[in-house]
Protein backbone atom coordinates (compact mmCIF):
# COMPACT_ATOMS: atom_id res chain seq x y z
CA UNK A 1 0.00 0.00 0.00
CA UNK A 2 1.44 3.28 -1.22
CA UNK A 3 3.64 4.81 1.51
CA UNK A 4 2.13 2.82 4.38
CA UNK A 5 5.03 1.40 6.35
CA UNK A 6 4.77 0.70 10.09
CA UNK A 7 6.96 3.73 10.77
CA UNK A 8 4.88 6.04 8.58
CA UNK A 9 1.62 4.75 10.08
CA UNK A 10 2.90 5.37 13.62
CA UNK A 11 3.95 8.88 12.61
CA UNK A 12 0.60 9.73 11.01
CA UNK A 13 -1.57 8.46 13.87
CA UNK A 14 0.68 9.69 16.71
CA UNK A 15 1.28 6.15 17.94
CA UNK A 16 4.35 4.70 19.61
CA UNK A 17 6.21 2.30 17.34
CA UNK A 18 7.67 -0.81 18.98
CA UNK A 19 10.30 -2.52 16.80
CA UNK A 20 11.98 -5.62 18.30
CA UNK A 21 15.66 -6.18 17.61
CA UNK A 22 16.14 -7.63 14.16
CA UNK A 23 12.89 -6.17 12.78
CA UNK A 24 14.29 -2.73 11.83
CA UNK A 25 14.10 -3.30 8.07
CA UNK A 26 10.49 -4.45 8.30
CA UNK A 27 9.56 -1.14 9.91
CA UNK A 28 10.31 0.49 6.54
CA UNK A 29 8.35 -2.10 4.50
CA UNK A 30 4.96 -1.25 3.00
CA UNK A 31 2.09 -3.30 4.38
CA UNK A 32 0.06 -5.36 1.91
CA UNK A 33 -3.31 -4.35 3.42
CA UNK A 34 -4.95 -3.07 6.60
CA UNK A 35 -7.72 -5.09 8.21
CA UNK A 36 -9.71 -5.25 11.43
CA UNK A 37 -10.91 -8.79 10.66
CA UNK A 38 -8.47 -11.50 11.78
CA UNK A 39 -10.05 -13.90 9.28
CA UNK A 40 -8.82 -11.70 6.42
CA UNK A 41 -5.28 -11.35 7.76
CA UNK A 42 -2.56 -12.42 5.38
CA UNK A 43 1.19 -12.20 4.79
CA UNK A 44 2.47 -8.63 5.15
CA UNK A 45 -0.75 -7.08 6.41
CA UNK A 46 -1.36 -4.64 9.26
CA UNK A 47 -3.96 -5.79 11.76
CA UNK A 48 -5.87 -3.14 13.72
CA UNK A 49 -7.17 -4.56 17.01
CA UNK A 50 -10.47 -2.96 17.99
CA UNK A 51 -11.95 -3.64 21.42
CA UNK A 52 -15.69 -4.31 21.38
CA UNK A 53 -18.46 -5.17 23.79
CA UNK A 54 -18.71 -8.73 22.46
CA UNK A 55 -15.43 -9.34 20.65
CA UNK A 56 -12.03 -7.84 21.43
CA UNK A 57 -9.67 -7.71 18.48
CA UNK A 58 -6.67 -7.88 20.82
CA UNK A 59 -7.55 -11.53 21.51
CA UNK A 60 -6.81 -12.41 17.88
CA UNK A 61 -3.32 -10.90 17.66
CA UNK A 62 -1.52 -14.28 18.02
CA UNK A 63 -3.65 -15.65 15.18
CA UNK A 64 -2.81 -12.82 12.74
CA UNK A 65 0.89 -13.00 13.60
CA UNK A 66 0.82 -16.71 12.77
CA UNK A 67 -0.64 -15.77 9.37
CA UNK A 68 2.31 -13.50 8.64
CA UNK A 69 1.02 -10.05 9.65
CA UNK A 70 3.73 -7.42 9.33
CA UNK A 71 2.53 -5.29 12.24
CA UNK A 72 -0.28 -4.74 14.72
CA UNK A 73 -2.05 -1.54 15.80
CA UNK A 74 -3.29 -1.95 19.36
CA UNK A 75 -4.56 -0.01 22.35
CA UNK A 76 -2.71 -2.16 24.88
CA UNK A 77 0.46 -4.20 24.88
CA UNK A 78 -0.04 -7.62 23.28
CA UNK A 79 1.18 -10.84 24.83
CA UNK A 80 4.76 -11.74 23.82
CA UNK A 81 5.32 -8.42 21.99
CA UNK A 82 8.97 -9.10 21.18
CA UNK A 83 8.20 -11.23 18.13
CA UNK A 84 6.56 -8.61 15.89
CA UNK A 85 6.20 -4.88 15.21
CA UNK A 86 3.33 -3.15 16.91
CA UNK A 87 2.04 0.41 17.29
CA UNK A 88 0.58 1.55 20.61
CA UNK A 89 -2.34 3.97 20.11
CA UNK A 90 -4.92 5.55 22.39
CA UNK A 91 -7.83 4.69 20.04
CA UNK A 92 -7.52 2.21 17.18
CA UNK A 93 -10.49 3.72 15.32
CA UNK A 94 -9.06 7.24 15.57
CA UNK A 95 -5.65 5.95 14.47
CA UNK A 96 -7.16 4.31 11.39
CA UNK A 97 -8.80 7.60 10.46
CA UNK A 98 -5.46 9.45 10.61
CA UNK A 99 -3.69 6.78 8.57
CA UNK A 100 -6.52 6.76 5.99
CA UNK A 101 -6.27 10.55 5.62
CA UNK A 102 -2.58 10.25 4.71
CA UNK A 103 -3.26 7.36 2.33
CA UNK A 104 -6.12 9.16 0.54
CA UNK A 105 -3.93 12.25 0.01
CA UNK A 106 -1.09 10.17 -1.42
CA UNK A 107 -3.33 8.51 -3.99
CA UNK A 108 -4.50 11.86 -5.33
CA UNK A 109 -7.61 10.61 -7.16
CA UNK A 110 -10.91 12.53 -7.34
CA UNK A 111 -13.31 11.68 -4.51
CA UNK A 112 -17.07 12.20 -4.45
CA UNK A 113 -18.48 12.47 -0.93
CA UNK A 114 -22.21 11.84 -0.50
CA UNK A 115 -24.31 12.68 2.53
CA UNK A 116 -27.91 13.52 3.38
CA UNK A 117 -30.76 12.26 5.52
CA UNK A 118 -32.32 9.94 2.96
CA UNK A 119 -31.08 8.31 -0.21
CA UNK A 120 -27.33 8.34 0.43
CA UNK A 121 -26.82 4.72 -0.56
CA UNK A 122 -29.02 4.83 -3.67
CA UNK A 123 -27.35 8.06 -4.76
CA UNK A 124 -23.94 6.51 -4.13
CA UNK A 125 -24.88 3.57 -6.33
CA UNK A 126 -26.16 5.89 -9.06
CA UNK A 127 -23.09 8.14 -9.00
CA UNK A 128 -20.76 5.14 -9.04
CA UNK A 129 -22.66 3.64 -11.99
CA UNK A 130 -22.24 6.87 -13.95
CA UNK A 131 -18.56 7.40 -13.11
CA UNK A 132 -17.79 3.75 -13.90
CA UNK A 133 -18.67 4.44 -17.53
CA UNK A 134 -15.36 6.31 -17.82
CA UNK A 135 -13.29 5.73 -14.66
CA UNK A 136 -12.22 2.69 -12.63
CA UNK A 137 -14.31 3.59 -9.59
CA UNK A 138 -14.35 2.35 -5.99
CA UNK A 139 -17.57 2.83 -4.01
CA UNK A 140 -18.53 2.35 -0.37
CA UNK A 141 -19.77 -1.16 0.34
CA UNK A 142 -22.58 -1.98 2.75
CA UNK A 143 -22.77 0.29 5.80
CA UNK A 144 -19.09 1.32 5.72
CA UNK A 145 -19.96 5.01 5.90
CA UNK A 146 -18.90 5.89 9.46
CA UNK A 147 -15.67 6.63 11.35
CA UNK A 148 -14.55 3.02 11.10
CA UNK A 149 -16.06 2.03 7.77
CA UNK A 150 -14.82 5.08 5.87
CA UNK A 151 -11.10 4.44 6.61
CA UNK A 152 -11.52 0.77 5.72
CA UNK A 153 -13.10 1.81 2.41
CA UNK A 154 -10.23 4.22 1.71
CA UNK A 155 -7.75 1.41 2.35
CA UNK A 156 -9.42 -0.55 -0.48
CA UNK A 157 -8.18 2.04 -2.96
CA UNK A 158 -5.10 1.22 -4.99
CA UNK A 159 -3.06 2.69 -7.84
CA UNK A 160 -5.48 1.26 -10.42
CA UNK A 161 -8.48 3.27 -9.20
CA UNK A 162 -9.28 6.53 -10.97
CA UNK A 163 -12.17 7.76 -8.78
CA UNK A 164 -13.90 7.00 -5.48
CA UNK A 165 -17.51 7.48 -4.37
CA UNK A 166 -17.70 7.58 -0.59
CA UNK A 167 -20.92 7.55 1.42
CA UNK A 168 -20.65 9.56 4.64
CA UNK A 169 -23.18 9.02 7.45
CA UNK A 170 -23.34 10.72 10.84
CA UNK A 171 -25.50 10.97 13.93
CA UNK A 172 -23.89 13.86 15.87
CA UNK A 173 -22.06 17.14 15.50
CA UNK A 174 -18.35 16.87 14.73
CA UNK A 175 -18.58 13.45 13.06
CA UNK A 176 -18.84 14.82 9.52
CA UNK A 177 -15.85 17.08 10.17
CA UNK A 178 -13.78 14.04 11.06
CA UNK A 179 -15.07 12.09 8.05
CA UNK A 180 -14.35 15.00 5.72
CA UNK A 181 -10.81 15.22 7.08
CA UNK A 182 -10.31 11.62 5.97
CA UNK A 183 -12.16 11.73 2.64
CA UNK A 184 -11.33 15.30 1.58
CA UNK A 185 -14.00 15.11 -1.12
CA UNK A 186 -13.45 17.04 -4.34
CA UNK A 187 -17.18 16.85 -5.08
CA UNK A 188 -19.76 17.09 -2.27
CA UNK A 189 -23.31 15.87 -2.85
CA UNK A 190 -26.10 16.42 -0.34
CA UNK A 191 -29.37 14.61 -1.03
CA UNK A 192 -31.74 16.27 1.46
CA UNK A 193 -32.20 17.41 5.05
CA UNK A 194 -34.73 15.31 6.95
CA UNK A 195 -35.70 14.21 10.43
CA UNK A 196 -32.87 11.78 11.19
CA UNK A 197 -30.80 11.54 14.41
CA UNK A 198 -32.84 14.25 16.11
CA UNK A 199 -31.86 12.90 19.53
CA UNK A 200 -28.43 14.45 18.97
CA UNK A 201 -29.06 17.09 16.29
CA UNK A 202 -32.28 18.61 17.63
CA UNK A 203 -34.11 19.70 14.48
CA UNK A 204 -33.62 20.00 10.73
CA UNK A 205 -31.50 23.12 11.14
CA UNK A 206 -29.21 21.09 13.36
CA UNK A 207 -29.12 18.33 10.75
CA UNK A 208 -28.15 20.93 8.13
CA UNK A 209 -25.33 22.30 10.29
CA UNK A 210 -23.99 18.82 11.01
CA UNK A 211 -24.15 17.65 7.38
CA UNK A 212 -22.56 20.90 6.17
CA UNK A 213 -19.34 19.94 7.94
CA UNK A 214 -18.65 17.97 4.75
CA UNK A 215 -17.43 21.26 3.28
CA UNK A 216 -14.73 21.76 5.95
CA UNK A 217 -11.96 20.29 3.77
CA UNK A 218 -13.30 21.22 0.34
CA UNK A 219 -10.63 22.98 -1.72
CA UNK A 220 -11.27 26.07 -3.82
CA UNK A 221 -11.61 24.11 -7.05
CA UNK A 222 -14.09 21.68 -5.51
CA UNK A 223 -17.69 21.21 -6.62
CA UNK A 224 -20.94 21.17 -4.62
CA UNK A 225 -24.11 19.41 -5.84
CA UNK A 226 -27.34 20.01 -3.89
CA UNK A 227 -30.99 18.99 -4.04
CA UNK A 228 -32.65 22.17 -5.31
CA UNK A 229 -36.08 20.98 -4.11
CA UNK A 230 -34.96 20.92 -0.45
CA UNK A 231 -35.92 24.03 1.51
CA UNK A 232 -32.88 23.75 3.80
CA UNK A 233 -30.26 22.99 1.16
CA UNK A 234 -31.24 25.97 -0.99
CA UNK A 235 -30.06 28.22 1.85
CA UNK A 236 -26.50 27.18 0.92
CA UNK A 237 -25.77 29.85 -1.70
CA UNK A 238 -21.98 29.68 -1.64
CA UNK A 239 -19.20 27.90 0.22
CA UNK A 240 -15.70 29.39 0.13
CA UNK A 241 -16.49 31.08 -3.16
CA UNK A 242 -17.97 27.91 -4.67
CA UNK A 243 -21.49 28.21 -6.10
CA UNK A 244 -23.45 24.97 -5.83
CA UNK A 245 -25.01 23.11 -8.72
CA UNK A 246 -28.68 22.43 -7.99
CA UNK A 247 -30.71 19.51 -9.26
CA UNK A 248 -34.41 18.76 -8.96
CA UNK A 249 -37.79 18.03 -10.48
CA UNK A 250 -39.53 21.26 -11.51
CA UNK A 251 -43.17 22.03 -10.75
CA UNK A 252 -45.20 25.16 -10.06
CA UNK A 253 -43.33 25.78 -6.81
CA UNK A 254 -39.90 24.83 -8.17
CA UNK A 255 -39.66 26.16 -11.74
CA UNK A 256 -36.55 25.04 -13.62
CA UNK A 257 -35.52 28.65 -14.19
CA UNK A 258 -35.92 29.49 -10.48
CA UNK A 259 -37.82 32.26 -8.75
CA UNK A 260 -37.48 34.54 -5.73
CA UNK A 261 -37.42 31.60 -3.31
CA UNK A 262 -36.05 28.63 -5.26
CA UNK A 263 -32.77 28.50 -7.22
CA UNK A 264 -32.40 27.79 -10.90
CA UNK A 265 -32.02 24.06 -11.51
CA UNK A 266 -28.82 23.21 -13.36
CA UNK A 267 -29.98 19.61 -13.76
CA UNK A 268 -33.67 18.70 -13.95
CA UNK A 269 -36.04 16.03 -15.19
CA UNK A 270 -39.36 16.26 -16.97
CA UNK A 271 -41.49 13.99 -19.14
CA UNK A 272 -41.62 11.64 -16.17
CA UNK A 273 -43.50 8.40 -16.93
CA UNK A 274 -43.81 5.63 -14.30
CA UNK A 275 -43.15 2.08 -15.51
CA UNK A 276 -44.48 0.33 -12.42
CA UNK A 277 -41.91 -1.52 -10.35
CA UNK A 278 -39.64 -1.65 -13.42
CA UNK A 279 -38.61 1.98 -13.00
CA UNK A 280 -39.32 5.38 -14.50
CA UNK A 281 -38.85 6.88 -17.95
CA UNK A 282 -37.87 10.56 -18.03
CA UNK A 283 -35.92 13.25 -19.84
CA UNK A 284 -32.89 14.62 -17.99
CA UNK A 285 -31.62 18.09 -18.84
CA UNK A 286 -27.99 19.08 -18.23
CA UNK A 287 -26.12 22.28 -19.13
CA UNK A 288 -24.90 20.41 -22.24
CA UNK A 289 -28.29 19.21 -23.49
CA UNK A 290 -30.86 16.54 -22.67
CA UNK A 291 -31.42 12.82 -23.04
CA UNK A 292 -34.19 10.28 -22.39
CA UNK A 293 -33.37 7.55 -19.90
CA UNK A 294 -34.98 4.70 -18.02
CA UNK A 295 -34.21 4.92 -14.30
CA UNK A 296 -34.23 1.23 -13.28
CA UNK A 297 -35.78 1.71 -9.82
CA UNK A 298 -39.29 3.22 -9.44
CA UNK A 299 -40.22 6.52 -7.88
CA UNK A 300 -39.49 10.21 -8.28
CA UNK A 301 -36.93 9.94 -5.47
CA UNK A 302 -34.89 7.68 -7.76
CA UNK A 303 -35.23 10.23 -10.55
CA UNK A 304 -33.69 12.69 -8.07
CA UNK A 305 -30.84 10.26 -7.45
CA UNK A 306 -30.35 9.95 -11.21
CA UNK A 307 -30.11 13.72 -11.42
CA UNK A 308 -27.40 13.71 -8.74
CA UNK A 309 -25.57 11.07 -10.78
CA UNK A 310 -25.92 13.18 -13.91
CA UNK A 311 -24.55 16.22 -12.09
CA UNK A 312 -21.55 14.26 -10.78
CA UNK A 313 -20.86 12.87 -14.23
CA UNK A 314 -21.09 16.33 -15.77
CA UNK A 315 -18.60 17.96 -13.40
CA UNK A 316 -16.27 14.97 -13.96
CA UNK A 317 -16.34 15.62 -17.71
CA UNK A 318 -18.44 12.61 -18.73
CA UNK A 319 -20.56 13.19 -21.86
CA UNK A 320 -24.33 12.89 -21.72
CA UNK A 321 -24.49 9.64 -23.67
CA UNK A 322 -22.28 7.87 -21.11
CA UNK A 323 -24.19 9.45 -18.23
CA UNK A 324 -27.37 8.01 -19.75
CA UNK A 325 -25.80 4.55 -19.99
CA UNK A 326 -24.55 4.72 -16.42
CA UNK A 327 -27.98 5.61 -15.02
CA UNK A 328 -29.54 2.70 -16.90
CA UNK A 329 -26.87 0.33 -15.60
CA UNK A 330 -27.40 1.07 -11.92
CA UNK A 331 -27.84 -2.14 -9.92
CA UNK A 332 -30.45 -2.60 -7.23
CA UNK A 333 -29.03 -2.94 -3.71
CA UNK A 334 -30.10 -5.54 -1.16
CA UNK A 335 -32.32 -3.91 1.45
CA UNK A 336 -32.86 -0.79 -0.68
CA UNK A 337 -36.19 -1.18 -2.51
CA UNK A 338 -34.87 -4.43 -3.91
CA UNK A 339 -37.65 -6.31 -5.68
CA UNK A 340 -37.74 -10.07 -5.13
CA UNK A 341 -40.27 -12.07 -7.11
CA UNK A 342 -41.26 -15.52 -5.89
CA UNK A 343 -43.83 -17.99 -7.16
CA UNK A 344 -46.33 -16.72 -4.58
CA UNK A 345 -45.68 -13.00 -4.14
CA UNK A 346 -43.45 -9.98 -4.80
CA UNK A 347 -41.37 -8.81 -1.84
CA UNK A 348 -39.97 -5.27 -1.81
CA UNK A 349 -36.93 -5.55 0.43
CA UNK A 350 -36.44 -2.02 1.78
CA UNK A 351 -35.45 -3.09 5.28
CA UNK A 352 -31.92 -1.72 5.55
CA UNK A 353 -33.03 1.44 7.36
CA UNK A 354 -35.90 3.85 7.81
CA UNK A 355 -36.99 7.31 8.88
CA UNK A 356 -40.28 9.17 8.35
CA UNK A 357 -39.25 10.63 4.99
CA UNK A 358 -38.07 7.34 3.50
CA UNK A 359 -41.03 5.43 4.94
CA UNK A 360 -43.49 7.71 3.16
CA UNK A 361 -41.47 7.69 -0.06
CA UNK A 362 -41.48 3.89 -0.16
CA UNK A 363 -45.20 3.69 0.57
CA UNK A 364 -45.83 6.11 -2.29
CA UNK A 365 -44.18 3.73 -4.76
CA UNK A 366 -46.83 1.09 -4.11
CA UNK A 367 -49.30 3.05 -6.20
CA UNK A 368 -47.48 1.62 -9.23
CA UNK A 369 -48.07 -2.00 -8.22
CA UNK A 370 -50.31 -4.14 -10.39
CA UNK A 371 -52.49 -5.96 -7.88
CA UNK A 372 -52.97 -5.78 -4.10
CA UNK A 373 -50.20 -4.22 -1.99
CA UNK A 374 -49.29 -4.81 1.67
CA UNK A 375 -46.88 -2.96 3.98
CA UNK A 376 -44.94 -4.52 6.86
CA UNK A 377 -43.48 -1.58 8.77
CA UNK A 378 -41.45 -1.40 11.97
CA UNK A 379 -39.87 0.94 14.48
CA UNK A 380 -37.71 3.87 13.38
CA UNK A 381 -34.82 4.81 15.65
CA UNK A 382 -33.07 8.00 16.77
CA UNK A 383 -36.04 10.33 16.31
CA UNK A 384 -35.75 12.16 19.62
CA UNK A 385 -38.55 13.30 21.87
CA UNK A 386 -41.10 13.41 19.04
CA UNK A 387 -40.64 9.75 18.10
CA UNK A 388 -44.24 8.84 18.84
CA UNK A 389 -45.55 11.68 16.67
CA UNK A 390 -43.28 10.67 13.78
CA UNK A 391 -44.59 7.09 13.92
CA UNK A 392 -48.15 8.42 13.97
CA UNK A 393 -47.34 10.55 10.92
CA UNK A 394 -46.22 7.47 9.00
CA UNK A 395 -49.33 5.58 10.14
CA UNK A 396 -51.62 8.29 8.74
CA UNK A 397 -49.67 8.30 5.48
CA UNK A 398 -49.87 4.51 5.23
CA UNK A 399 -53.62 4.55 5.76
CA UNK A 400 -53.99 6.90 2.79
CA UNK A 401 -51.58 5.00 0.54
CA UNK A 402 -52.26 2.27 -2.03
CA UNK A 403 -52.07 -0.63 0.46
CA UNK A 404 -54.97 -2.70 1.72
CA UNK A 405 -53.14 -4.28 4.70
CA UNK A 406 -50.75 -2.69 7.18
CA UNK A 407 -48.70 -4.77 9.62
CA UNK A 408 -46.92 -2.69 12.28
CA UNK A 409 -44.18 -4.30 14.37
CA UNK A 410 -42.38 -2.99 17.45
CA UNK A 411 -43.00 -0.91 20.54
CA UNK A 412 -42.96 2.46 18.79
CA UNK A 413 -44.95 1.15 15.85
CA UNK A 414 -47.96 0.75 18.11
CA UNK A 415 -48.36 4.51 17.63
CA UNK A 416 -48.20 3.95 13.87
CA UNK A 417 -50.90 1.29 14.01
CA UNK A 418 -53.21 3.38 16.19
CA UNK A 419 -52.86 6.43 13.94
CA UNK A 420 -53.50 4.34 10.83
CA UNK A 421 -56.57 2.76 12.44
CA UNK A 422 -57.95 6.19 13.33
CA UNK A 423 -57.18 7.74 9.93
CA UNK A 424 -57.85 4.94 7.48
CA UNK A 425 -61.43 5.47 6.30
CA UNK A 426 -60.47 3.53 3.19
CA UNK A 427 -60.74 -0.04 4.38
CA UNK A 428 -57.07 -0.61 5.21
CA UNK A 429 -56.75 -3.60 7.52
CA UNK A 430 -54.36 -2.70 10.36
CA UNK A 431 -52.67 -5.03 12.86
CA UNK A 432 -49.85 -4.68 15.38
CA UNK A 433 -47.26 -7.14 16.68
CA UNK A 434 -44.73 -6.51 19.48
CA UNK A 435 -41.79 -8.12 17.67
CA UNK A 436 -40.61 -9.93 14.55
CA UNK A 437 -41.14 -13.36 16.09
CA UNK A 438 -44.81 -12.78 16.83
CA UNK A 439 -45.42 -11.42 13.33
CA UNK A 440 -43.77 -14.46 11.74
CA UNK A 441 -45.84 -16.72 13.98
CA UNK A 442 -49.23 -15.09 13.47
CA UNK A 443 -49.15 -12.28 10.92
CA UNK A 444 -47.18 -13.62 7.96
CA UNK A 445 -49.85 -16.22 7.25
CA UNK A 446 -52.29 -13.39 6.45
CA UNK A 447 -50.27 -12.42 3.39
CA UNK A 448 -51.87 -13.95 0.30
CA UNK A 449 -50.47 -15.19 -3.01
CA UNK A 450 -50.27 -12.46 -5.62
CA UNK A 451 -49.70 -9.64 -3.14
CA UNK A 452 -46.79 -7.21 -3.25
CA UNK A 453 -45.26 -6.73 0.19
CA UNK A 454 -43.19 -3.73 1.26
CA UNK A 455 -40.88 -4.61 4.20
CA UNK A 456 -39.29 -1.61 5.93
CA UNK A 457 -37.95 -0.58 9.35
CA UNK A 458 -34.78 0.70 10.97
CA UNK A 459 -31.88 -1.71 10.78
CA UNK A 460 -31.97 -2.64 14.48
CA UNK A 461 -35.36 -4.31 13.93
CA UNK A 462 -33.70 -7.06 11.84
CA UNK A 463 -36.47 -7.16 9.26
CA UNK A 464 -34.18 -9.18 6.99
CA UNK A 465 -35.65 -12.14 8.89
CA UNK A 466 -39.06 -11.19 7.54
CA UNK A 467 -37.74 -10.85 3.99
CA UNK A 468 -36.18 -14.30 4.20
CA UNK A 469 -39.33 -15.87 5.62
CA UNK A 470 -41.60 -14.33 2.99
CA UNK A 471 -39.36 -15.32 0.10
CA UNK A 472 -39.34 -18.91 1.37
CA UNK A 473 -43.12 -19.18 1.76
Amino acid sequence: MLGLTPRRMAMECGGVLHVPEGFEALAETEVSMITTDSRKAREGCAFAAIPGSRVDGHDFIPDVISKGALCVIAEREPENPDGFIWIKVYSTVTALGSIARFYRENLGIPVVGITGSVGKTSTKEMVAAVLSERFRTLKTQGNYNNELGLPLTVFELNEEHEAAVLEMGISDFGEMHRLARIARPDICIMTNIGTCHLEQLGDRDGVLRAKSEIFDYLEGDGKIILNGNDDKLITIKEVNGIRPYYYGIPDEEHPAQGNEKWPRLDFYADGIRPLGLEGTQCIIHTPDGSFEVKVPVPGNHMVMNALAGAAAGFVMGIPDDLICEGIGNMERVKGRFNIIRTEKMTVVDDCYNANPMSMKASLDQLVYVNGPAVAVLGDMGELGSNEAAFHEEVGVHAAKSAIHKLFCIGTLSRHMAQAAENAKGSGVEVSWYPDVESFLEKGAAQIRPGETVLVKASHFMHFEQIVQALTEM
